[in-house]
């Protein structure tokens, strides 16, 4: 991903989606398949080494472990849940947002430099494969199949004649635009970033070892570079908050008794 690309004639070539797409390391396997389990790994590892010997004044890995708990549990789960029916749901915030928060820096550490998210299989597998079916199911299970589709496509108090156009336009973004536009805003979000990151650091190095005046210019490319990594880095932050706190809206969304 750093490696610097030249045309032919001498030529900057800028990165591209090309660029996302790295070669198989064995079999089938590349490296955002690899970075997934590495991602699993390492969460899993935090926790039970943070927790397994838990003190009243908590060292620097339980701080951090009761940090992302907390941040799981009030100020997402039980925010946009409600206090009355959060409680089942905290592991699966919690777990939704250190996954994709952890596959999402992996795009700032050195010799990684791949924000897994970028590929947007992996966020959509997320939405559709595991926050998707969980909402309706527990809004099928509280209002029944007939009620929770009346719960989601019809507003109460809504007027007969607009509900002929409400109804359609409600089912589409409850059952099919909600799981999309939850994947897609992370994954854009790490793509662009990180396209930006491959330009300005791949045409500083351009810059500087084209030799002649452009070497002058080099510094600025990589002064970009630098501050664009902060700004990602913050970025990949709010994006793993984002996904959680939308996934945890929809959950309450579903069990709210009213639209």
């Amino acid at each position: 991903m750093t490696t610097l690309v030249l045309a032919s004639g001498g030529e900057f070539v800028a990165p591209g989606v090309k660029d996302f797409f790295p070669p198989a390391i064995f079999g089938s396997v590349d490296k955002p398949m690899v970075l997934l389990v590495l991602s699993v790994l390492i969460i899993g590892a935090f926790f039970i080494l943070a927790t397994r010997n838990m003190k009243l004044v908590p060292g620097k890995f339980q701080f951090l472990a009761e940090s992302a708990y907390d941040i799981g549990r009030n100020s997402i789960a039980r925010e946009q849940i409600g206090g009355k029916d959060f409680k089942p749901f905290v592991p699966l915030i919690l777990t939704v947002f250190t996954f994709i928060l952890v596959n999402n820096l992996f795009g700032l550490v050195p010799f990684v430099q791949f924000p897994t998210m970028a590929h947007i299989g992996f966020p959509l597998a997320v939405s559709v494969l595991v926050i998707y079916p969980v909402y309706h199911f527990v809004g099928f299970k509280r209002h029944g199949f007939v009620g929770y589709l009346k719960h989601a496509t019809m507003p109460p108090g809504a007027p007969w004649f607009v509900l002929i156009l409400l109804i359609p336009i409600e089912f589409f973004q409850k059952f099919v635009l909600n799981p999309l536009t939850l994947a897609i805003r992370v994954f854009a979000a790490m793509f662009a970033g990180h396209l930006l990151l491959l330009v300005f650091t791949l045409a500083g190095e351009f810059l500087l070892l084209n030799g002649g005046i452009t070497v002058v210019v080099a510094p600025i490319a990589f002064l970009f570079a630098i501050a664009l990594t902060f700004l990602e880095a913050l970025i990949m932050v709010l994006q793993a908050y984002i996904f959680a706190l939308l996934s945890a809206n929809y959950i309450g969304a579903a069990l709210a008794e009213e639209h």
